[in-house]
């Protein structure tokens, strides 16, 4: 499977969620580009915007879509990486706003091997 293929298959389904893709397309293929190359490396597809340890419980929190989404997005329009966003968010109509770290400090020491 490549990074179209998949954006193809997350797309529609997705979509009846309530949650988009980014309006980016160039970025978002480079995203699940990016997951698909952590499914070979760790065996799931871990978030590409954070270290994952490379074991499945730890990075539990992290296999995408993240458990932080949906209240990334509830708030602020868009999920920690930004490829998962609202309709709002990718019509310009809400701020675009950094979105802040919810894991715990914890988890990404671990995704650093500390």
């Amino acid at each position: 499977m490549n990074a179209e293929q998949l954006y193809e298959q997350l797309k529609k389904f997705q979509e009846s969620k309530g949650y988009f893709f980014n309006k980016d397309k160039k970025m978002v293929l480079a995203l699940l580009e990016s997951l698909l190359v952590n499914k070979k490396r760790y065996g799931h597809m871990a978030c590409p915007c954070r270290l994952a340890s490379g074991d499945y419980e730890q990075d539990r929190d992290i296999v995408c879509p993240c458990v932080y989404r949906e209240a990334d997005v509830k708030e602020y329009g868009t999920c920690f990486c930004g490829l998962y966003v609202s309709e709002d968010w990718n019509q310009e109509t809400i701020p675009h706003e950094v979105v802040p770290e919810r894991r715990n400090p914890a988890k990404v020491l671990a995704g650093l091997g500390m």
